[in-house]
């Protein structure tokens, strides 16, 4: 009979709020119940009940759901969410993407949230995995314990099989939801489930367990794989810029470089990319010279390279429009209206304060052609050679601001001062462009 002592090595003694996706089914009341019963544990769980607005009885789900809670004595939270598929989304997908991040806001650090998947429901996850095409990490399917907001996502059943759970929900006569979208066999997830995995179990009746095994020895797989990828990005990424080191990258052999890749990308928030995405990213962007001025667009970045870096984009971060005109010589900040503005802070050299606030001074955009002196160097120099000389790429040049006092070109913030309007008296300014928070 399945009980606590099952699962208890999954469940910190220190948690503070027990948080506990609670559907209502039979194997989410089972987790609810188990733990309920732990008079330690009773007083900080939560649990939470998701309305999708999917179905016609999610409302009187909830009421179940609230009533359930009662009676055990735990506290109960409805999260209602827009759940509706975007482009490329399948509605699975879409109902559990809402539902993650609704209860990813809730959890806080110290805090842990429970779900109650188990052993058929990884089997399923491998195979759909699989059939998609998945990696090691794809196939590495659910993990019993993973970071998850400021806390944790734990998976107390992942070894537990749907009977044990089923014979405790029996034992312990439990009134749970049967939802009938869960014999519906359009869902790749239910198609498996209702008709496929039971025929592989009539000839394989521990599949869920061997297929679990495998599962553990991918994700011991991909674990050792990712410390190595870890590792060796430190030395080919700039922390300046996030720029990725192509010649460094390229030290390593064909396999190493896709792993490599696909960790930089991956970094910056964009969801694992397929192997042919890799080989476009590798043909069209590293294997190009600078002057086609290579480009991929990949989800909501682009990727794009100079002088032997590969650069991840934010779209704001290829706009040149912005905000010009006159700069009040009492206000500190200059809206720049692109998601950035320009700030003075304090600097023991730059402009002098005394000369900032006497004189008329603008932002203006690039028009080409401009020069600026620089302190300790000779003569003028153009704008388009110091960016180079510089590194500063392309993209970068026409949205960096440029700031006149009394009609001359005296700041490119960031990067230069005008030896004219320079000083190191200790009381000055320097400007600085900022992301607006």
């Amino acid at each position: 009979m399945l009980s606590f002592s099952s699962i208890s090595n999954l469940i910190p003694s220190d948690s503070a709020t027990i948080f506990i996706g609670y559907s209502g089914g039979v194997d989410s009341h089972v987790l609810l119940h188990l733990l309920a019963n732990i008079p330690c544990l009773a007083p900080k769980i939560v649990a939470l009940y998701v309305n999708h607005g999917l179905q016609d009885e999610s409302d009187n789900w909830a009421k179940h759901c609230q009533q359930q809670c009662k009676q055990l004595n735990v506290a109960y939270k409805v999260l209602s969410v827009d759940a509706k598929a975007k482009a490329g989304e399948s509605p699975e997908e879409a109902a559990r993407n809402a539902r993650y991040a609704a209860f990813r806001q809730l959890v806080k650090s110290g805090d842990i949230l429970l779900t109650a998947q188990h052993r058929e429901d990884q089997l399923e996850t491998v195979l759909l995995q699989m059939f998609r095409g998945a990696g090691l990490s794809g196939l590495s399917a659910m993990a019993s314990y993973s970071a998850f907001g400021d806390g944790a996502l734990i998976r107390p059943f992942l070894t537990i099989s749907k009977a044990r759970i089923q014979a405790y929900a029996i034992h312990h006569d439990l009134s749970w939801i049967d939802d009938p979208s869960n014999l519906v066999d359009d869902f790749d997830r239910n198609y498996l489930r209702n008709q496929i995995i039971p025929l592989l179990k009539q000839r394989w009746p521990s599949l869920d367990q061997t297929v679990s095994r495998s599962a553990q020895h991918c994700a011991d797989g991909a674990a050792l794989i990712n410390d190595w990828v870890i590792r060796n990005m430190r030395q080919m990424v700039d922390p300046i810029d996030n720029g990725l080191i192509i010649p460094l990258w390229q030290s390593f052999d064909s396999i190493q470089r896709s792993y490599l890749l696909r960790q930089w990308l991956t970094d910056f928030g964009l969801k694992p990319p397929s192997q042919a995405v890799l080989q476009a990213i590798m043909l069209q962007v590293i294997d190009a010279t600078d002057s086609a001025n290579p480009s991929v667009s990949l989800q909501n970045k682009r990727i794009k390279k100079y002088r032997q870096k590969l650069y991840c984009l934010d779209s704001s971060e290829l706009v040149d429009t912005f905000n010009t005109g006159g700069w009040e010589p009492k206000q500190l900040f200059f809206d720049l209206a692109n998601g950035f503005h320009l700030k003075l802070v304090d600097s023991t050299s730059g402009i002098p304060k005394s000369f900032w606030s006497s004189k008329a001074v603008t932002v203006q955009k690039r028009k080409g052609g401009e020069r600026i002196q620089l302190p300790f160097r000779q003569g003028s120099h153009c704008l388009k050679k110091l960016f180079q000389e510089s590194n500063v790429p392309p993209w970068q040049r026409n949205s960096k601001p440029l700031i006149f006092i009394d009609g001359q070109l005296a700041v490119v913030p960031g990067l230069w001062v005008d030896q004219r309007f320079w000083a190191d008296d200790g009381d000055c300014y320097q400007v600085v462009m900022e992301k607006n928070d």
